[in-house]
């Protein structure tokens, strides 16, 4: 019997004993991402979690601008709630709760690597955004290894080891996350990776000018960024809805 751990595993599941109760039928619409959050007492990033998670196990099909509809019932053999679901989708985290997980670790990591930067480091972090630019001028649909290198080059200059390892496998987490994949093809507009270059060059200028309280908040302010277009633009309701999470402004560094 699979027992959910993770929060939007819990909404899922009862979701899924909506469906096999027979509330709903094939073809019938679910309510809206706004109505199950208030129902079930949990923020709509969490709903829009568990409904990636019936996705994943073709229960529903999610239609942009439409609605999530039910195109099959949960399986009612011996694996009951156990729909066939792959061990990586089950121990799977949602994104949003990564992505909280990451703002949380590297703001904090970003200010104490702007203690520690040295010129090399900084060398490398252009060079890396130098190929985050040539992916997006290029037109690539391609998230950027210039990216992915940036957030690691960070880390790797705060010369702690642990640190280093935290942040590599927050990476491997979200590249091997059938969720966060899932999520990330409803979205069609790149536009956003613009603005997040943007973002890149903020938490540079912070570090290079070794100013730990700058570097996290625009350590910060860059994953909250992340989060806000990601619930926008996979939204398929309404882009300007009360997405929340965790709080925009971190708490104060002492000096």
């Amino acid at each position: 019997m699979f027992e959910a751990k993770r929060l939007y595993q819990e909404i899922g599941l009862k979701l899924k004993q909506e469906l096999e109760s027979g509330r709903y039928r094939v073809g019938d619409r679910l309510p809206p991402e706004r109505d199950i959050a208030e129902q079930q007492g949990v923020s709509r990033t969490v709903v829009r979690e568990a409904l990636i998670m019936l996705e994943l196990e073709n229960l529903v099909d999610v239609r942009k601008g439409s609605g999530v509809y039910v195109i099959r019932m949960p399986d009612k053999t011996a694996a009951g709630n156990n729909a066939p679901l792959s061990a990586g989708v089950l121990n799977d985290v949602g994104p949003f709760e990564l992505l909280q997980a990451r703002q949380l670790l590297e703001s904090d990591i970003a200010a104490f690597a702007a203690t520690q930067v040295t010129k090399n480091d900084i060398a490398q972090m252009r060079q890396a955004l130098e190929l985050e630019r040539q992916a997006l001028e290029s037109g690539s649909n391609d998230e950027g290894e210039g990216d992915r290198q940036f957030h690691l080059l960070i880390a790797q200059a705060t010369q702690n080891s642990v640190l280093i390892d935290l942040v590599q496998q927050l990476w491997l987490r979200r590249q091997n996350s059938p969720m966060w994949q899932t999520l990330h093809r409803r979205i069609s507009d790149t536009g956003f990776r613009r603005s997040w270059l943007d973002d890149h060059l903020k938490i540079l200028a912070a570090l290079q000018h070794k100013n730990a309280k700058a570097a996290r908040q625009a350590m910060w302010q860059h994953l909250e960024h992340v989060k806000e277009t990601l619930l926008e633009l996979s939204d398929i309701e309404d882009p300007n809805f009360d997405g929340y999470l965790f709080n925009s402004v971190p708490a104060p560094v002492s000096e």
